[in-house]
């Protein structure tokens, strides 16, 4: 992988089990989606990264690319990309996401 920012951000999914690539911080949201996102983790009690793309504009376009994916936010568990808020929203409504986290050994508190 040439790309710098691709490299940094493959480290970045392969050291932390839950990593939710957003606007702002878990603590301090900067759209609604991704503040979306981190209610649901919170309420699984799932320990995750937020990484803020707003602080990089490489980071914010290269997470679009190593992905494939258009918008922000973006979770990935154990390595692998999950989606953005709308595929996480459904797959946390239907059950699927602590079913999920669970099969890639995360712990949940659902």
């Amino acid at each position: 992988m040439s790309d710098p920012v691709h490299a940094a951000i493959q480290a970045e999914i392969e050291a932390t089990p839950v990593v939710l690539f957003m606007k702002g911080t878990p603590v301090f949201p900067q759209c609604g989606f991704s503040a979306r996102v981190v209610q649901i983790l919170s309420h699984l009690q799932v320990p995750f990264k937020g990484v803020n793309v707003l602080e990089d504009a490489e980071l914010r376009e290269g997470i679009k690319s190593f992905s494939n994916w258009p918008t922000i936010p973006q979770l990935y568990v154990a390595g692998e990309f999950v989606g953005g808020c709308d595929i996480v929203m459904e797959m946390f409504q239907a059950g699927e996401l602590a079913g999920l986290l669970e099969e890639k050994g995360v712990a949940t508190s659902a």
